[in-house]
């Protein structure tokens, strides 16, 4: 387990590289070879970090001091504010979202492909294929509007938009746990609806699957019920394929939430991204697509974990470690027979 770790700990290593290094190619060594042609020095990262003197490699160790060392990501070019304290104040507003509405999501799709698995082709079958299917049709922005008007500006059930935060503050309107979770239900909600369908159908079909293998056939023929064929059997084989899924999913969570945020006015990585592409401010764009590729690369690393954990036939050593006395093997010489010859 600790080698499966360490291996999958050096990988996420090198895709942050990675990704730091198409980073600074986009925002930094482009931009500054194309204005330094123009004639063309602004208030933009080039300027703050002085790199327009420097050889590419050494604008690139700059940028890597600056973001991982220091945590430096620049000042914004539209605000009186630094990229890093922008990003912090809108962190834990996406955090919510997306946590919050990926658990209520799960909580709806796990029922719904449990059901549909079990009633295959029937009624129940297609009518919550058809309800779930709904949802992941409908445009985020116009399934957003159409909860807020009704459920706070008609019924007055849950507030129309604005956000509380976890922690109460005197200086501010509204905080704690109780209130938080108030203004964030109908976000949750939008938010899971988005996802609920494709992950129902994914249930669905890994929960069919899994009820053809032998071993179930053999549980059922030793007097297994059904519900215990389930828990013990089929589920654990059926949620991995989710558990991969959940950890590709984190960029299309983020994008999701640029327009779930908008919607309620949540104060959140989509809004930040949202005003910096309409007033072109490079440091804040910058920030935030690092942020985002740092995410994708953990929520990778832990479902890869979580998967590892839930079925014991992963190979935690890889196939590098299995092919090593095979390889041995073809190396070392052939022994010949021994051949007696008698005289006469």
């Amino acid at each position: 387990m600790l080698v499966f770790v360490v291996r999958r700990l050096v990988w996420a290593v090198l895709l942050v590289a990675v990704i730091t290094l198409i980073t600074f190619v986009i925002f930094l060594a482009i931009p500054n070879q194309v204005g330094s042609r123009q004639g063309l020095v602004g208030p933009n990262l080039q300027a703050q970090w002085h790199l327009q003197d420097q050889s590419l490699p050494g604008q690139y160790v700059t940028f890597l001091d600056h973001v991982a060392r220091h945590g430096d990501l620049g000042s914004s070019t539209r605000q009186p504010l630094t990229v890093r304290a922008i990003l912090t104040s809108a962190l834990p507003v996406t955090l919510s979202l997306v946590i919050g509405g990926t658990l209520l999501w799960l909580l709806i799709a796990f029922p719904i492909g449990l059901l549909s698995a079990l009633r295959p082709r029937s009624l129940v079958d297609k009518g919550l294929m058809v309800l779930v299917l709904v949802g992941v049709s409908a445009h985020p922005v116009w399934l957003g509007l159409m909860l807020s008007y009704f459920f706070g500006f008609k019924w007055h059930v849950f507030p129309v938009a604005g956000y509380c935060d976890l922690h109460y503050s005197p200086t501010k309107l509204c905080g704690g746990p109780r209130y938080w979770a108030f203004h964030m239900i109908l976000p949750w909600i939008t938010f899971a609806l988005l996802f609920a369908a494709l992950y129902a159908r994914m249930i669905r079909a890994s929960v069919l699957e899994a009820l053809e293998e032998d071993y179930v056939r053999t549980a059922r023929a030793k007097g297994a019920g059904t519900w215990r064929v389930l828990r013990r059997h089929v589920l654990r084989n059926a949620i991995l394929p989710v558990v991969s899924m959940l950890g590709m999913d984190v960029g299309l969570a983020f994008g999701g939430a640029i327009f779930i945020e908008t919607v309620f006015d949540l104060p959140g990585m989509g809004q930040v991204l949202y005003r910096a592409l309409t007033s072109n401010d490079q440091p804040v764009i910058m920030g935030v697509a690092l942020v985002v590729g740092l995410a994708v690369a953990l929520a990778n690393v832990a479902a890869d974990l979580v998967n590892c954990w839930i079925d014991p036939r992963v190979r935690l050593r890889g196939a590098g470690w299995a092919r090593k006395p095979a390889l041995r093997r073809r190396r070392e010489p052939a022994q010949q027979p021994e051949v007696t010859i008698s005289a006469g």
